[in-house]
């Protein structure tokens, strides 16, 4: 077998090796920081959501307190202003449209907003304190494993203008979703959460694409380095060697009257070439002598 054979086998088997060890640690380091990416994208619209609440309840309420008493207003309700300005950012972005954004309650007004078993479980924890908001977490589902990020909702004196009781709600409000529920909430109360949904293959997905593109990356870099190293070792080894070798066939059989290899390397190779031809020499010397 030839040593530029040898040398490649050897330098495919560390390639392999590094290649396998690389891809297994990048596939796990991309794949954690595409669920810490979508975590904190989540965290950015339950943030942007609190902002826009915020702003509806004490900028867009108060001009609507007069309409209200002829007409209902869902603008003027802040969950309803949080979840149709984030869906209008959804359909917009497409960065965010596997996102999905709800304002679960225990006890909602609107039965669309009533919270589901296990956005119960989350509400609850905060309710209890056995978790520390936010939380986040990764879920089973029927259609596949979701990721997901949940804030507690906590009642502000602006809330009370339509859920204290029944009696001081708009009668307005009363007319369209009843008087059934939704009522007897309290100051800093924890009546719902914020929960933000995305699902696990989106953000596996984006990690996969990251990891091909790195990885085809990491292997065109290292072809050009095996060619490389492949060129260089013909040249400063191969080829002298080679140039040697035949040399010294030659004089092996008699023709000592063969060209020196003149090499101006001063490495190794460049002592064998010099050995080589004082050997030659020196051979010529001794052939003159016995002759004589």
């Amino acid at each position: 077998m030839k040593l530029l054979v040898k040398f490649n086998l050897i330098l495919a088997i560390v390639f392999a090796i590094g290649i396998a060890a690389t891809a297994y640690a990048s596939r796990e380091l991309l794949q954690r920081n595409a669920r810490g990416e979508i975590y904190e994208n989540a965290k950015l619209l339950v943030d942007s959501a609190l902002a826009v609440r915020e702003y509806t309840s004490t900028n867009i309420a108060p001009l609507l307190e007069t309409q209200i008493r002829y007409e209902f207003r869902p603008e003027m309700v802040s969950a309803f202003s949080a979840i149709e300005v984030l869906k209008k950012l959804r359909d917009a972005n497409p960065e965010y449209k596997q996102f999905l954004y709800r304002e679960a309650v225990l006890n909602p007004t609107n039965p669309a907003n009533k919270a589901v078993d296990w956005e119960n479980d989350v509400i609850s924890a905060f309710r209890n304190g056995t978790v520390k908001p936010p939380l986040s977490g990764e879920r089973d589902t029927p259609n596949g494993p979701m990721l997901f990020f949940a804030k507690p909702l906590k009642i502000g004196e602006a809330c009370l203008r339509c859920h204290d009781t029944a009696e001081r709600a708009p009668p307005t409000m009363i007319a369209k979703y009843g008087s059934a529920a939704g009522f007897g909430w309290k100051v800093g109360e924890i009546v719902g959460a914020q929960i933000v949904q995305v699902p696990k293959a989106a953000a596996l997905e984006r990690a996969e694409v990251t990891f091909r593109s790195f990885m085809l990356s990491m292997l065109g870099v290292l072809l050009l380095i095996a060619l490389a190293m492949n060129l260089l070792l013909w040249w400063m080894f191969i080829r002298p060697v080679t140039r040697i070798s035949a040399l010294a066939d030659q004089i092996s059989l008699g023709a000592v009257d063969s060209a020196d290899f003149v090499a101006k390397s001063r490495d190794e190779i460049g002592a064998l070439a010099t050995a080589l031809s004082r050997m030659r020499r020196s051979l010529v010397q001794a052939i003159q002598m016995l002759e004589s």
